[in-house]
């Protein structure tokens, strides 16, 4: 591998984003949202193309900009929680760069994503309470072969930027 391109996984409310800012700034690398390049893209929200063309094309625009990425200037890449199980993302990414699953529990996840709104997250749209619970423990078990695929394993409420860079072993990457 020549790229050094690390690459977040995780379920939503993990904190892709805000690990991928801290470790990117901590490795004076250039930080990549994923989600915020598709919007650019694609010129609108991604509730409001999902609703629009639904999941399938929403995840085929996704594939096209992880492969899009510039694999030549160094950087962290937060990508959606869902991006590792369409398409053999988890494949490539792991091909292209060191993949870092920010794993947490479903009950910190619920608590997490129970504090924000869930209308601008389009598969959690009018899910609360013990519903919310409920789908977070089921997609967690569907995504769970993607995501224990990657090449490290943080606990983000336990392993601070300067832990997950000894995990990352620079060197290699």
């Amino acid at each position: 591998m020549t790229s050094k391109i690390v690459f977040l996984i995780g379920y939503m409310g993990s904190g892709k984003s805000t690990t991928g800012r801290r470790l990117a700034r901590r490795l004076g690398w250039t930080f990549v949202d994923l989600d915020q390049e598709i919007v650019k893209s694609i010129g609108m929200s991604i509730p409001d193309y999902f609703s629009q063309y639904g999941e399938s094309a929403f995840r085929t625009i996704e594939r096209d900009a992880l492969r899009a990425l510039d694999l030549n200037t160094p950087a962290v890449v937060a990508t959606g929680g869902g991006t590792p199980c369409y398409h053999a993302n988890m494949d490539w990414m792991n091909a292209h760069g060191k993949t870092i699953y920010l794993r947490l529990s479903s009950k910190v996840l619920w608590q997490r994503l129970s504090r924000t709104d869930v209308s601008l997250r389009p598969v959690l749209k009018g899910l609360e309470g013990e519903e919310l619970l409920q789908f977070i423990d089921s997609k967690l078990a569907d995504r769970h072969p993607f995501y224990q695929q990657a090449q490290v394993v943080v606990d983000p409420l336990r392993d601070k930027v300067n832990d997950i860079v000894d995990k990352l072993n620079i060197d290699s990457i």
